[in-house]
């Protein structure tokens, strides 16, 4: 395995350094009027621990960007590393497994199986790295009580509401114990109360796991649970501010 890679998996959970740094990145995109540049030099530091909110105008990057720091898109220049591990260093395989230990993802959509409860729903991640079944639902009927979902376990996604949905989604993110949960508009599709109460979920259980949470969105609503925001525009970040007011609790 490569070195830095075995390093981040028996990292703790905080780490001393960053959890994400990225270097004049660049990413462009060939298109039918010629080439897009979407990341025009990106340079951000992610603290290790707490919210990070990017937030910016649509089409100004930011989902790319998300994409590069998670490995999924690769980058015409620049370097970006996740705890220390640049994903374009590692081989196919490597790359796989580093993202299936390291990192969640919470969406829009909730991606939820419909023809699966929600219990395999949250088990799947631990399945794929390589708990027993057994003790994967076991664990995933343990979060789904953390997010308040405990006495629903065996009901299917179509059962639920759009928030609760959405917790079961966050109780996903989090059944690997993964040291970076990345999350591309989270509380868009919910109505004001339920992304209040969503977000409130979030920022207590990454509190206490010292998970570092890495927020693209729209909804200035949620601004206030932020620790820090970086403001994005035409592939530029522009400064990162720290919200003036206390997160809300």
């Amino acid at each position: 395995m490569n070195v830095a890679l075995a390093e981040a998996h028996d990292a703790p959970g905080v780490a001393n350094g960053p959890a994400v740094v990225c270097a004049d990145v660049r990413k462009s995109f060939a298109t039918a009027g010629g080439v897009l540049w979407a990341l025009r030099g990106i340079d951000l530091t992610v603290p290790a621990g707490g919210v990070t909110m990017l937030v910016g105008p649509s089409g100004c990057g930011k989902t790319t960007l998300l994409s590069v720091i998670a490995g999924i898109l690769t980058r015409d220049s620049g370097r970006c590393a996740v705890f220390g591990v640049d994903a374009e260093d590692l081989s196919s395989r490597e790359r796989l497994d580093f993202r299936a230990r390291t990192l969640g993802f919470i969406f829009q959509q909730f991606y939820l199986l419909p023809s699966l409860t929600i219990a395999d729903n949250v088990a799947i991640p631990m399945i794929i790295n390589g708990l027993p079944r057994i003790r994967a639902l076991a664990a995933a009927r343990e979060l789904l009580s953390e997010v308040g979902l405990g006495g629903r376990t065996s009901e299917h996604p179509g059962a639920l509401s759009g928030g609760e949905q959405q917790r079961v989604a966050i109780a996903r993110a989090l059944a690997h114990d993964p040291r970076l949960v990345i999350c591309d508009e989270p509380t868009s599709a919910l109505d004001h109360d339920t992304g209040q109460k969503v977000m409130a979920l979030m920022r207590r259980i990454v509190a206490e796991r010292g998970t570092t949470l890495l927020i693209v969105t729209h909804d200035s609503r949620i601004f206030p649970y932020a620790d820090r925001i970086a403001r994005m525009d035409d592939g530029h970040i522009l400064g990162v501010e720290v919200p003036p007011a206390e997160p809300v609790s």
